[in-house]
C-alpha cells in the first residue's frame, strides 16, 4: 500500500524553565492512503505534538517526516506553509470560522490563499458544502447555525482544497452526543469515499469509528490496534 504519512525516529523536545520535556521520543509510524486512524493518549503523552508534526505546524528536532513521499521535516517555513495549505485539511474542536462571514465565504478562504480565481473557488466551495449536506445553508453565518452545522462547515472547508489527509483535533469536543454521532457518521462516509483521516481524541467511543487506534504514552507509540489486531510497542 502507498504510504501517505511516514515518520522515522521522530523526536521533539521542549525547554520549560530548567526542565527538558521530551514530547516525542523516536516515533516510527506509517499511515497508508485511505486509512482511518484515531490517536489517543493522556495529557502530555505526545499526541498533540504528533498532530502538529503531521499538520506541518511544527518541525522535529530529530528524525524524519515524509508526506506523500516528500521529506517535509527538512522544509523551511515557506515550504511548510505551502504543503500545509495544499495537503492537509484541518478540523478543530472550536470550528475556527469567521463569525461575520457566511458559510460559502468561510469555505472558500483556503482557495483565496491559494490564488484560485473567484468563479472556480466559489464553485468548489459550493460543491464542498453540498457534499456535507449544507447546500441550502450557503449564505448563513455561524451564529445562524447549530454546532453540528458549524462543524460541517469546518469539514467542508477542510475538504475544499482536496487534501491528502483530513486532520481532526477533538472534532466533537464541543458537540452533544447526538450531534457527535452525526459528525462521526460524516467522517465514516468520507473515509468510505477514500479519504485518509487522522482523528486526535480522548473519547473512546469516537476512536472506535476508526479502523486503527494508536495509543501514545510518554512520547512513544504504546499500542497500535488495526481491525482489533493489537500490536504492543
Amino acid at each position: 500500500m502507498e504510504a501517505t504519512i511516514k515518520t522515522h525516529n521522530l523526536q521533539r523536545h521542549y525547554q520549560m524553565g530548567t526542565e527538558m520535556i521530551h514530547a516525542l521520543r523516536g516515533v516510527d509510524l506509517t499511515v497508508n492512503r485511505g486509512e482511518y486512524v484515531a490517536i489517543m493518549g493522556p495529557s502530555g503523552s505526545g499526541k498533540s505534538t504528533l498532530m502538529n508534526m503531521i499538520g506541518c505546524l511544527d518541525s522535529p528536532d530529530d528524525g524524519e517526516y515524509w508526506l506523500n513521499g516528500k521529506l517535509v521535516s527538512k522544509m523551511n517555513d515557506r515550504e511548510l506553509a505551502r504543503v500545509r495549505n495544499k495537503e492537509v485539511g484541518f478540523i478543530f474542536q472550536t470550528f475556527n470560522l469567521l463569525p461575520r462571514a457566511h458559510a460559502l465565504h468561510n469555505v472558500e478562504l483556503p482557495l483565496i490563499y491559494a490564488g484560485m480565481k473567484r468563479k472556480e473557488r466559489l464553485a468548489r466551495a459550493r460543491q464542498s458544502l453540498e457534499r456535507v449536506g449544507l447546500g441550502e445553508r450557503l449564505m448563513h453565518r455561524p451564529s445562524e447555525m447549530s454546532g453540528g452545522q458549524r462543524q460541517r462547515v469546518a469539514v467542508a472547508r477542510a475538504l475544499v482544497t482536496e487534501p491528502s489527509i483530513l486532520l481532526a483535533d477533538e472534532p466533537t469536543g464541543n458537540l452533544d452526543s447526538t450531534t457527535s454521532r452525526d459528525i462521526m457518521a460524516l467522517f465514516d462516509a468520507l473515509n468510505a469515499a477514500g479519504h485518509t483521516i487522522v482523528v486526535v481524541t480522548h473519547e473512546h467511543d469516537i476512536a472506535l469509528h476508526a479502523k486503527r487506534v494508536i495509543t501514545f504514552r510518554d512520547g512513544k507509540v504504546a499500542e497500535d490496534i488495526i481491525n482489533n489486531q493489537r500490536t504492543t510497542h
